[in-house]
């Protein structure tokens, strides 16, 4: 079992941040909002995309698989209800600028799916659903 652990603290009524190790990361935790920093719900979003590029990079780096690729994006669109509070939904949409043929995308994205930590905990608790599809 691996563990994780950060630390958050306020700073004022406009920010917080959290670090982990040597990074930290400023949060918007002003209840009117900041366009300078990621909202509790865009950072979950973040969470996501990083957790799904870091497990395409995996599959890049395997010896037996030897996927190539030149780049990935990763958009994600989270839908909130607000009583109670929630995400309801979130669709995302990769998009791998690749050679490799269209089995091997679809591959690409059942590794993504099967084998994220972040992305599988959220798939128990919401609906997360998406495409992936070559850049053109």
């Amino acid at each position: 079992m691996l563990e994780y652990r950060i630390d958050a603290r306020r700073l004022d009524a406009h920010g917080s941040v959290a670090s982990c190790n040597a990074a930290t990361v400023s949060l918007d935790t002003d209840v009117n909002g900041r366009q300078d920093e990621f909202n509790p719900a865009e950072l979950f979003l973040a969470a996501i995309a990083a957790c799904m590029i870091k497990g395409i990079e995996r599959v890049t780096v395997t010896p037996m698989v030897k996927f190539e690729l030149r780049s990935v994006e990763v958009r994600l669109r989270g839908i909130r209800q607000d009583s109670p509070p929630k995400m309801t939904s979130i669709d995302y949409e990769l998009i791998v600028d690749t050679d490799e043929d269209d089995h091997r995308l679809d591959l690409l994205h059942q590794n993504v799916r099967k084998y994220g930590t972040i992305s599988n905990t959220v798939a128990t608790a919401t609906r997360l659903q998406g495409v992936i599809r070559r850049k053109i």
